[in-house]
């Protein structure tokens, strides 16, 4: 068994190279004789290559845990092994407020567990997507209608279409409106500076113990950086973790994440431009994420986004950084060093240490010594999927630069019956109707209408490929081979969040959960999010 393998293995020779020297070595969360059925399972919080991680219920004790449920024949086959064993080793050891706990571990046949803190309160990513910048102070659309596409940097007119070329919305109407598309993407959900100023804080007090430890993160960004139920942030996900020579952490030779520290991996917006170079990992790495990700929670959008990976690596090496102008001298001033070329000028990997970062003016009223006691900023909710708006108020769906669909038509419900007007508007608003006409009108059924179709890619291991996915109000969600007009995969419905889930990875990647499997998706027009809303809007019809 893997888990006791790891157990065993855990008396370290005198002689282990690049290990701390001990003779002995007791976990601190131990492995536990728990099964998968002494739980009550909820929410999936998350999915990766090889885990997912659900809201677990204790059911004796009613305590509540991140269960990360990880497939030993994956983990075999693709060589995570050692990835596996460095995680909870180093988890095991780290003790910060800042950091996910580790409780205990246990297995079956199919699965390695790790019972991990819950933090109830979510991604900040999530956070930062919730937020909404309506209510801030912007000129009046009437003064900008009078100014032209050249006085917006971002803006740019491509035939018909009027796209911004920071966050790549386009709005395809008829007349193009380059202050609807303006005022969408400043009101695109983004922190304020003294909530982005808190959480990272938090995150930089995070990685100086993680620093201090002698580890390097290495997948710094919002999708890892959690928030407990009060509001403060933990890191969390440390698969890509790497312990440098020096560090505190009790390691062994069989539990390593590779042989160089110069291995790429993390997720691609926040690669800093050594390791595209493969240059050896150091603590600078993990600062240049932090820029990174205050950059992401000041704006809405990560400081490289483009079309593709290989566009955002371009950017990175040249570092093509565009800030909007809603930035503070500060802001823009600590982002900017943390995205220096050269990892040992960043702030906190320099000679001072972390006391360059902490005495930024950007942090001037932070209180480090009472950092985790403060009262941190009000978590946003999770949207009501239904329209909440009164039959009387005006809803102008052109500021949604993608939408297009008449929520006035009668869908069936496909029990025969149909939805009000109101209610099938509610759903229609949510979707981005681009791309259909008559030839998908041959995988619908009598009376059943599409509320959001989109051409995708779909991610497996090695591949992708693209594919038709359509959203119907029967409800029904397939994908379709775009080229032969075949059914590909028809994704087993239901109403149920624990047997149909969605999980949005970035602006433009998410993944269909279900019990049976997981597929990744990538929609160029990045749309994740309001795929997720049309799902979750039909299931809480």
């Amino acid at each position: 068994m893997m888990e006791q393998e790891l157990n065993s293995k855990l008396r370290i020779q005198n002689n282990a190279p690049n290990a701390q020297r001990s003779k002995s070595f007791a976990f601190r969360a131990p492995q536990v004789n728990f099964t998968i059925q002494d739980f009550e399972l909820g929410k999936i919080y998350g999915v990766g290559s090889y885990s997912k991680v659900v809201r677990a219920k204790k059911k004796d004790t009613g305590n509540v845990y991140a269960l990360k449920i990880m497939d030993k024949k994956f983990i075999t086959k693709e060589n995570k092994t050692a990835y596996v064993k460095l995680e909870r080793i180093v988890l095991d050891q780290l003790d910060h407020p800042g950091i996910v706990r580790l409780f205990f571990t246990f297995q079956d046949t199919f699965s390695l567990y790790m019972g991990l803190e819950s933090c109830e309160g979510g991604e900040l990513f999530e956070q930062i997507t919730r937020k909404d910048q309506s209510s801030y102070e912007y000129p009046y659309p009437a003064i900008l209608m009078s100014l032209p596409v050249k006085d917006f940097p971002y803006l740019k007119r491509v035939n018909n279409s009027t796209i911004c070329s920071h966050c790549f919305l386009t709005c395809k109407a008829l007349k193009p409106s380059p202050c609807k598309l303006l005022l969408w993407c400043m009101q695109k959900g983004r922190l304020s500076e003294e909530e982005a100023r808190f959480y990272a804080a938090e995150v930089a007090d995070a990685l100086e113990y993680i620093h201090s430890m002698g580890l390097i993160h290495r997948d710094i960004k919002p999708e890892n950086l959690l928030l407990t139920a009060d509001g403060h942030i933990k890191v969390a996900d440390f698969g890509s973790v790497k312990p440098m020579q020096d560090s505190r952490i009790t390691v062994l030779p069989n539990a390593a994440s590779d042989d160089k520290a110069c291995t790429f991996v993390g997720t691609a917006a926040y690669v800093p431009p050594e390791v595209l170079n493969s240059s050896p990992a150091t603590f600078g790495n993990d600062l240049w994420a932090l820029g990174c990700t205050l950059y992401q929670m000041l704006s809405g959008t990560s400081p490289f986004k483009d079309a593709s990976e290989w566009l955002i690596f371009q950017r990175i090496v040249a570092r093509d950084i565009r800030f909007p102008n809603h930035f503070s001298d500060e802001a823009r001033d600590l982002i900017d060093r943390l995205l220096d070329i050269d990892p040992s000028r960043r702030p906190g990997a320099g000679p001072d240490g972390y006391a360059s970062l902490k005495n930024h003016p950007f942090f001037r009223e932070v209180d480090w010594d009472s950092l985790r006691s403060q009262t941190p900023p009000c978590l946003a909710a999770e949207p009501k999927a239904h329209s909440t708006r009164s039959s009387g108020e005006d809803h102008d769906s052109s500021l949604n630069p993608s939408h297009i669909g008449d929520g006035s038509a009668r869908t069936n419900d496909g029990n025969g019956g149909a939805t009000s007007s109101s209610e099938a508007g509610s759903i229609t608003r949510l979707a981005s109707i681009d791309s259909f006409d008559s030839k998908w009108k041959q995988f619908l059924e009598p009376g059943e209408s599409v509320l959001m179709i989109s051409m995708v890619k779909k991610i497996q291991k090695l591949t992708s490929k693209k594919v038709q996915l359509i959203l119907t109000n029967k409800p029904k969600l397939i994908y379709v081979d775009p080229s032969k007009l075949v059914v590909k995969g028809n994704i087993i419905w239901s109403d149920n969040s624990n047997d149909l889930s969605i999980q949005v990875t970035s602006p433009s990647q998410f993944k269909v959960c279900t019990p049976k499997k997981v597929l990744s998706f990538e929609d160029a027009k990045q749309r994740a999010m309001q795929w997720k809303k049309a799902i979750e809007a039909l299931q809480n019809r």
